[in-house]
């Protein structure tokens, strides 16, 4: 996060902080922490007075006139602390500044995250029970905990300030925004997705939306405990990602598609050549022998970039066993089919949709788009010949994820795709506290169409074993 920064990009940055020090920040009422999430968050501190915001400003200034930034650029982050915590103790004594032991940790620690971090988002990004940070204009931030958005009472000096951070943020990955290039997409050092729209686009100022991932990952054995499938469901699932089925994850935004291909990656096989492309990097694989390929946007004269197509295409020259694209939005589409149908068997992929019958439409949809003049059943049989399995995740209307479908996609009716469900989730009905009530139920399929596939991998009585669990189950 503290790279080296030339000398240049550290007189930019001493001249954009000095310009925000000069301005009054503005306190802002802090909103009611409601505990929605299992893990109960953390608690959030009583809102700062203004003396202290006046003080801050003082002992900013002073620090930014004393400290070398240049230097400060070549220590790591705990010297770099240090250094500053020196200099600040000193500031506050020679002010003669009546601080509490408690205010001027707080103070310290602020400057710190101005200075080398992210500024205000530092203390949330540091949470792990945050899913999702969302930034309208430097008065506004929302955060997401177990499944609900509320206010978090956190925000910036101002929209210069909040703007400076998304520049930070995404030269880490050597991406910019700004007016000429307003949108922009990056990630984290950990590999959280991160969304910038700046002015003019967006109106009220810089808007920031951060998909924060936990240091924990998830494990499809943690999914179930928290009953976004059944352990049966859980299973064949692990097996689905063993046997190389081609598998497609379908769902809305923010219901958990990324997590969930996490987790399958995780039942590949150690020997196995994969091969990631994403429009933001954020897929972490265990395995040792994984290539991860991300798009590129256009330079500032509108060139250079490199699409997600241009990826899926070229990773096919690239001796892949498996094929992984984080996200199918276009044309790529029709090259992901290809790769699926022609010996990369075991390749995965998501896509928004809302029901399993969508997501194959919306496959259909992509490739119709991309300008290829094929007939709509050439298409469909050509899905049906790649895609083995959808998986559909949805995130319920009390917060809550689950995977609702997972579905085999069969063959051809005259024009029409046919399917079958293995599992479904029943929606029964909700508690006092507006939770939903369900449950994940088998649909008594004895044999499903990856059968052999399981039995050349051995995995035939284990699937076998979860079925007759699972219908055992759903006859109780």
């Amino acid at each position: 996060m503290f790279g080296k920064k030339s000398i240049l990009e550290q007189k930019a940055f001493e001249t954009a902080v000095r310009a925000q020090v000069e301005r009054e920040p503005r306190p802002v009422a802090m909103a009611n922490q409601v505990q929605f999430a299992a893990e109960p968050p953390a608690p959030a501190k009583p809102e700062k007075s203004d003396h202290y915001y006046n003080l801050k400003k003082e002992i900013f200034g002073a620090l930014i006139a004393t400290i070398d930034v240049a230097a400060l650029s070549g220590m790591d982050g705990d010297e770099a602390r240090r250094e500053i915590g020196v200099i600040v103790d000193d500031i506050v004594a020679a002010k003669k500044a009546n601080l509490s032991k408690s205010e001027q940790d707080d103070l310290l620690e602020d400057i710190c995250n101005d200075i080398l971090g992210y500024g205000p988002l530092e203390p949330l990004l540091a949470r792990d029970d945050i899913a999702d940070i969302m930034v309208n204009g430097a008065n506004q931030v929302f955060i997401e905990v177990g499944g609900r958005v509320q206010e978090s009472g956190i925000r910036f000096r101002d929209n210069e300030q909040l703007l400076n951070i998304c520049q930070r943020i995404v030269s880490q990955v050597g991406r910019r925004v700004d007016e000429a290039s307003p949108i922009c997409d990056a990630r984290l050092a950990d590999g959280s997705r991160v969304n910038v729209i700046a002015p003019p686009l967006a109106i009220d100022g810089p808007s920031l939306t951060i998909r924060k991932f936990k240091k924990e990952k998830l494990k499809l054995d943690q999914l179930v405990r928290f009953g976004s499938i059944s352990a049966e469901g859980a299973e064949i699932l692990k097996i689905i990602g063993r046997v190389r089925c081609n598998v497609l994850i379908s769902g809305g935004t923010g219901s958990g598609k990324t997590t969930l291909l996490n987790c399958l990656t995780g039942y590949i096989d150690q020997g196995e050549r994969i091969i990631t492309c994403e429009d933001a990097a954020e897929l972490q694989l265990q395995q040792p022998h994984v290539v991860r390929l991300e798009t590129r946007p256009p330079n500032i004269e509108g060139l250079g970039e490199i699409t997600m197509r241009n990826l899926v295409k070229n990773c096919l020259r690239m001796r892949p066993e498996r094929i992984i694209v984080g996200e199918v939005r276009g044309s790529e589409a029709f090259d992901l089919l290809q790769a699926m149908n022609t010996g990369h068997d075991g390749s995965m992929g998501t896509l928004h949709a809302n029901s399993p019958r969508e997501a194959l439409s919306r496959i259909e949809a992509m490739i119709t788009m991309g300008g290829y003049s094929l007939p709509a059943k050439a298409i469909r049989e050509m899905i049906v010949s790649s895609i083995d399995v959808i998986i559909q995740a949805a995130r319920l209307r009390d917060g809550s994820r689950r995977i609702t479908h997972i579905t085999e996609v069969l063959g051809m009716e005259g024009d029409v795709i046919t399917t079958q469900d293995l599992f479904v989730y029943d929606i029964l009905g909700e508690d006092a506290k507006g939770n939903i009530i369900g449950r994940h139920r088998s649909t008594g399929i004895g044999r499903p169409g990856f059968w052999d596939r399981a039995r050349y991998y051995g995995e035939e009585a284990r699937l076998a074993a979860a079925l007759d669990a699972a219908e055992t189950k759903a006859a109780a």
